[in-house]
């Protein structure tokens, strides 16, 4: 007797919903909502976005933290992350409506220039870190992408360390829904986006998933991968 078909369709089912995909796009930037935020996000009542709420975390892809009172949701993990940005670039893009305000112009172009992707770094500037890592080789694309040993050599150098004994794949291509390049993510994206964090090179933009490249950022982009001006500002 053979196994049955993994149900695709029931996963499928679970992004198939607006307000649902709204919440899981959310959930991008890393963090755990309330439900009420993301209520506000998604423009929906707090308990329509509770009920979906609840239907993401049973199925697995949120999982909650629960601090005093309250009640917080995030990705469950970067498997989940890697779906709704892969099915982000898979999904039509029609023409964005006119920005309604300068700040509304501004924050779009933010993200498109950098953002995080769960716990990796996305945007511009990260399809512009995986090119300077290639030409310098640290990355090898040839027969599927790997860290070289260059690449190991490099990290250490920085004093990134990667987590022992992870199941994650050390690196792997995530192809970028605004630029429709790969930028880096896997054990190695993570790594880098915490260092860049930890070091200073990239801030968050407000309350959004868009960062922004610090002057130590471009300095340490430049001096460590010769990226032109240090990269993206």
């Amino acid at each position: 007797m053979t196994d049955p078909d993994p149900d695709l369709a029931a996963v499928a089912a679970l992004f198939a919903d607006r307000t649902r995909a709204a919440i899981c796009l959310a959930l991008l930037d890393g963090r755990a909502w309330t439900a009420n935020e993301l209520a506000r996000h998604a423009g929906v009542a707090a308990s329509t976005a509770t009920g979906h709420l609840n239907l993401l975390v049973g199925a697995g892809v949120l999982a909650e933290v629960r601090q005093g009172r309250h009640r917080y949701v995030r990705l469950s993990g970067p498997r989940y992350a890697e779906l709704i940005e892969a099915l982000s670039a898979a999904a039509p893009h029609p023409p964005a409506a006119p920005p309604r305000s300068l700040s509304a112009a501004g924050r779009r172009q933010a993200l498109a220039r950098a953002r995080t992707c769960y716990d990796h770094l996305a945007g511009t500037l990260a399809v512009d870190l995986a090119d300077a890592m290639t030409a310098r080789g640290l990355l090898d694309w040839e027969g599927g992408l790997r860290l070289t040993r260059d690449g190991a050599a490099w990290l250490d150098g920085l004093g990134v360390a990667l987590p022992a004994g992870s199941r994650r794949p050390a690196v792997r291509a995530c192809l970028d829904w605004t630029e429709r390049r790969a930028h880096l993510a896997g054990a190695v994206g993570a790594a880098l986006c915490r260092h860049a964090f930890d070091a200073g090179w990239v801030t968050r933009i407000g309350s959004t998933r868009a960062v922004a490249l610090t002057e130590a950022g471009r300095e340490a982009l430049g001096e460590h991968l010769g990226m032109p001006a240090g990269g993206q500002s």
